[in-house]
């Protein structure tokens, strides 16, 4: 250890040998054990910190204890809410992935909360500026986090898994800042945080509009790249974790000195009384320490030869001189994020799996959407279904039950999973995003895929033994544009990003409806209304489950913003202001996800087969030509076909009750016209249904209430959505 880098101890309170296990801090009132993994490091120095009496005072004690790679400790009288970091040495060789470096300060890999955030300066980086090949003399700790002692008592009363059927699931993805960041009804001291999503009128207002889960943007400890810090910007989104077992301590109005995880908690049981689960974007598959060049927050300065993939080395042969390649440290990273975590890594997964065991177990949340999931899913660089993570998670007595959603892709060319995710995990399905979006802008090359899509993507789920739910449906995410950016705008205005608008998807599917922005042209603001609706209803009303992207209910835009990942401001933040608003698009979401919890005939598990369920019943699905018969196979090939109806029969339904009786409920008959002229459509005539009515419209010549008889020939206007329900 470096002379004189921290403050003599004097009179040393003694440190005990402690155990191995658990890893990081657990308080107990008698004394707070202490253990990380670093099996090459050659000392291990854990450092307290004092603030009482002014600037951070470091003690540091020696870890003597070590076995299977892991250095232990326990010391008596540790407060919860003592800050703490370690301090490792060993070998100093990054051509071999060793960056070891004492004067690093380093967060606790388990730690339970964090206080504090990095720098943007050279004091975080393990090596030499001007000699990356030697190590910085630098001390990190004026410029980096601590992670924080916690005690995790906290009183549940009797709050318990909710455990809702996928099929009664209604996602609403939100970030925890920008949804309450503004909200004027929400007390000011807790607006943006953790308490502020679990106020009482948050909590109303999301029961009321009719979603049942919501989806945490990232909520692990995250810190900013240097490079957008250098930019005066921030990492909003959250996708660059660090502390995977901490509550981010920004979105806590309590404190960061372990109050955040109460808050977190209190959080999650106040929306479970509103009876809304909670599920957590997770980013496991890279971290905030970046590539190679990147700094040495905690990882890397444990095990990073053991934590990040390496690019493999050449095989025997493939070098031109003969020799046995050396060790190649260049990181092997498929996020576009500098580095990919290494699931085969014993430590690394056991990191994983305690880490979401936790969130579930102690924190009481119900489930997880896997950023990237297909940079986890490898053995090697290969795409594995059976690799470590899914083969553990599928045995986890814990996991298994929760719901697991993956965005099954990531940045290689090889990574595309959409309908490869083993059972029990669910899928974010872009292509039903991309079909929908195209569908509505008139861009679809016949009406085929656009029925798949509605009826629950069979083609990609079908096939082996999975059902409807596994597509989570959604026409935007956080990522693009919102849905009143995706009709108001035919490109991307990144500007304030600072990248010269070369960041973002220039494959938007979008349209701007004859003006670019905003316009006070108020035919092209009504078409533009009218085709939110469009998409809102459709999401809310097709087989699957339907993920709605916070505030595109009430027409929220990020200003042609389609990568706002940086933008920690009113661009991003929702606008509860109701003079904005398109508050006609949230009554008809509201409105159609009314529907879809009133009647499990636009919610149902088994696939659509074409044929009665019942001796002489009707068809459970049928696809309608405007005329009023059946599709046929010329149909399908239409390309300049841009209506369908879609006949859902709720008499009786596939599916049986729970305890094996026959379940009736209404039928429905959906129209979908994408079409730029009024299109008459002429209603079967048959004996599936005499009379009904509209229930749900986006075409105002037909609302609400009309009323409609078989063989009768009604107008659906351009570009509309009508509902129509058999009358009782």
């Amino acid at each position: 250890m470096t002379p004189g880098l921290w403050r003599s101890l004097g009179d040393r309170a003694p440190v005990w040998p402690g155990r191995n296990w658990p890893l990081g801090a657990t308080w107990t009132p008698e004394s707070t054990n202490f253990a990380v993994y670093a099996p090459d490091a050659t000392e291990v120095w854990l450092c307290l910190f004092d603030d009482r009496d002014g600037p951070d005072t470091e003690l540091h004690y020696p870890l003597t204890e070590h076995s299977l790679g892991i250095w232990h400790g326990a010391l008596p009288g540790i407060a919860p809410g003592t800050r703490y970091g370690f301090r490792v040495d060993g070998p100093w060789d990054p051509e071999r992935g060793m960056r070891f470096n004492a004067r690093q300060l380093l967060l606790d890999p388990y730690g339970l909360a964090v206080a504090g955030t990095a720098g943007a300066g050279p004091e975080t980086l393990p090596y030499d500026v001007d000699d990356p090949l030697e190590p910085s003399a630098l001390d990190s700790a004026p410029a980096t986090a601590r992670s924080v002692v916690v005690d995790p008592s906290f009183d549940w009363e009797g709050d318990v898994p909710m455990t809702r059927r996928w099929r009664d699931t209604v996602i609403y993805e939100l970030h925890v800042k920008g949804f309450t960041q503004l909200h004027d009804r929400v007390p000011e001291e807790l607006r943006g945080t953790y308490a502020g999503l679990g106020h009482p009128v948050v909590t109303d207002y999301l029961r009321d509009l009719g979603v049942t889960a919501v989806e945490l943007l990232p909520v692990h400890q995250f810190f900013s790249e240097p490079a957008l810090l250098k930019r005066g910007l921030t990492n909003y989104w959250g996708y660059n974790s660090i502390g995977f077992f901490a509550p981010h301590a920004a979105y806590s109005s309590s404190g960061d000195r372990g109050e955040q995880v109460a808050e977190f908690k209190q959080m999650v049981k106040s929306l479970h009384r509103a009876g809304l689960e909670v599920i957590l974007d997770v980013v496991y598959n890279h971290t905030a320490e970046s590539g190679s060049d990147g700094p040495s927050l905690s990882f890397r300065g444990f095990d990073d030869r053991g934590f990040y993939r390496r690019v493999p080395p050449p095989a025997p042969g493939d070098d031109t001189d003969g020799a046995a390649p050396d060790f190649d440290d260049t990181y092997w990273d498929v996020t576009g994020c500098g580095n990919t975590v290494n699931t085969e890594d014993p430590l690394a997964l056991r990191l994983i799996l305690d880490s979401l065991r936790y969130w579930v177990t102690e924190m009481h949340v119900d489930g997880f959407r896997f950023d990237l999931m297909s940079a986890l899913t490898r053995t090697g660089t290969e795409i594995d279904m059976s690799c470590k993570l899914l083969t553990a998670m599928g045995q986890d007595p814990v996991l298994r039950h929760v719901k697991l959603i993956a965005e099954p892709w990531d940045v290689s060319m090889g990574g595309y999973l959409v309908g490869e995710m083993p059972a029990p995990w669910v899928e974010w399905n872009d292509q039903y995003r991309d079909t929908v979006r195209d569908f509505w802008r008139g861009h679809t090359a016949g009406m085929r895929e656009v029925a798949t899509r509605l009826a629950g993507s069979s083609d990609l789920y079908g096939d082996d033994g999975r059902w409807a739910y596994n597509s989570v449906n959604f026409v935007t995410a956080h990522d693009g544009f919102t849905v009143r950016d995706l009709v108001s705008y035919d490109g991307k205005h990144n500007e304030t990003n600072g990248e010269d608008n070369r960041d973002g998807t220039d494959s938007n599917r979008s349209w701007n409806h004859g003006a670019e922005g905003e316009t006070d042209d108020a035919d092209i603001v009504a078409l533009r209304r009218r085709q939110a609706m469009n998409l809102m209803a459709t999401l809310c009303l097709s087989n699957g489950v339907p993920m709605l992207t916070a505030g595109d209910e009430r027409g929220r835009t990020q200003r042609g913003n389609n990568n706002a990942y940086c933008q920690d401001n009113e661009i991003s933040w929702v606008d509860w202001r109701a003079d904005d608003a398109w508050l006609d698009v949230y009554d008809l979401t509201k409105a159609a996800l009314r529907l879809r919890r009133d009647h499990q005939t636009l919610r149902q598990r088994h696939w659509f087969e074409g044929r009665p369920t019942i001796v002489d019943g009707p068809k459970d699905l049928a696809w309608l030509h405007p005329t009023g018969r059946e599709m046929t196979d010329a149909d399908w090939h239409d390309d300049g076909l841009r209506t369908i109806g879609m006949f859902v029969s709720g008499r009786p339904l596939r599916e049986p009750g729970p305890q094996g009786e026959q379940l009736i409920d209404a039928s429905f008959l959906m129209w979908f016209h994408a079409g730029a002229e009024p299109c008459a459509v002429v209603l079967p005539d048959n004996d599936w249904v005499r009379r009904g009515q509209v229930v749900l419209s986006t075409d105002p010549a037909l609302p609400v209430g009309t009323p409609v008889e078989a063989a009768q020939e009604i107008k659906v206007g351009p570009r509309s959505v009508v509902v129509l329900q058999e009358a009782e």
